[in-house]
């Protein structure tokens, strides 16, 4: 009589026939790896060892270990050079992710959990900057990824397709001041798009890293812009994550703007079930996002702290704060506004995340009028 297969088999174990292709350039990518100059985080953790004891393993959804890594393997440039292509991967594929998420998030162990979801008190966080002399804008951001379905890797045409009829209709019913439009990538006229483009709001294919990470099939179908009328809420539905549900505004009033997300975030959850993780809170593609997946916000202009980096950067450590230029990273400060926001993302609560980027901003504000 022939053995029951495990039940937990794929999920819990990873066993599973790869394909042999598979195999071949997994074994010719790592060849590849192990001799170039990487830096990447993917070069540091996977072992001939590690690599030896994944590379048979695949998911529940049919990833392999080749979904996670080949686009480090492609782009050896890459920082961090993995992704999860479903949710399972996380654990299929522990012995490569725990190592690299313990690093990137400043130390995370194995045996570490991510604390259950909590908003807080949403009126201990008001405006930054009430006379309206450095803030330029804020915006606050969370991921989400629908349970039952992969990432963009792995995802077919046909459920694409369904999860754009799911999440558009959840997003038409919205009311009050999250009332908007869905506005789907695919056919869309060249008025809209020029108007998304005008507001800033229209995302592109991804860039070489999603590329290869297999992230970008089938586009654009599946893929689509949400608005409110105002302008202050949006959703992008297979971007990068499953939906990215962003709220913003012009000038430094974070409690605003953290309301309207945890409004808008709590709404859609009543229709809308995620994908999350006992230990690592809110699954995402990419293992730098998971947790609260909460990026906090702000263009802020601090022209005498601008001629003072090394002093913005110390008060923004002690926050946790991460500095970029204008435009995001490996951009410069246009006429001194920079986009600060919070570093951390796992081991804390949303409350806590949101919080740390307004007390700091608060500090940087305080420097900034003193000098």
């Amino acid at each position: 009589m022939a053995k029951a297969k495990c039940h937990n088999c794929e999920t819990k174990c990873g066993k599973g026939k790869i394909n042999p292709e598979v195999l071949t350039k997994l074994e010719d990518g790592f060849r590849r790896l192990a001799t170039s100059n990487s830096q990447s985080l993917l070069k540091k953790y996977l072992t001939q060892a590690v690599f030896d004891k994944l590379k048979s393993k695949k998911t529940g959804f049919g990833s392999t270990l080749l979904d996670c890594i080949q686009s480090g393997l492609e782009n050896p440039d890459s920082n961090i050079g993995v992704y999860a292509p479903d949710p399972e991967a996380y654990t299929v594929f522990a012995e490569l992710f725990d190592p690299i998420i313990n690093e990137y998030h400043g130390g995370f162990k194995k045996t570490d959990q991510h604390p259950a979801s909590t908003w807080g008190d949403l009126k201990s966080i008001g405006d930054v900057d009430p006379d309206q002399k450095y803030v330029v804008s804020t915006r606050i951001r969370c991921g989400r990824s629908l349970a039952g379905y992969p990432f963009n890797p792995c995802l077919t045409e046909a459920q694409y397709k369904e999860m754009e009829k799911k999440v558009s209709g959840t997003l038409m019913s919205l009311t009050g001041e999250l009332k908007g439009k869905y506005y789907p990538l695919t056919g869309m006229s060249k008025r809209d798009q020029q108007q998304l483009i005008d507001d800033h709001f229209l995302f592109k294919e991804g860039d070489r890293f999603l590329q290869a990470a297999n992230a970008c099939r089938f586009w654009p179908t599946g893929r689509g812009i949400f608005h409110n009328t105002k302008k202050t809420f949006l959703v992008w539905l297979n971007e990068e994550d499953h939906l990215r549900i962003i709220s913003m505004q012009k000038g430094g009033n974070v409690g605003e703007v953290y309301q309207r997300l945890v409004c808008a975030v709590e709404e859609i959850e009543t229709k809308l079930k995620f994908s999350r993780s006992d230990r690592f809170g809110y699954l995402t593609f990419c293992p730098t996002n998971l947790g609260t997946t909460i990026r906090a916000s702000v263009h802020i202009q601090v022209p005498k702290l601008a001629k003072d980096k090394a002093k913005l950067e110390a008060v923004a450590n002690q926050f946790n704060l991460q500095v970029r230029g204008t435009r995001g990273e490996h951009s410069e400060a246009e006429e001194g506004v920079y986009d600060i926001s919070n570093r951390r993302r796992l081991g804390l609560t949303e409350y806590d995340a949101v919080k740390e980027m307004h007390d700091g901003i608060l500090k940087i504000i305080e420097m900034e009028s003193c000098m």
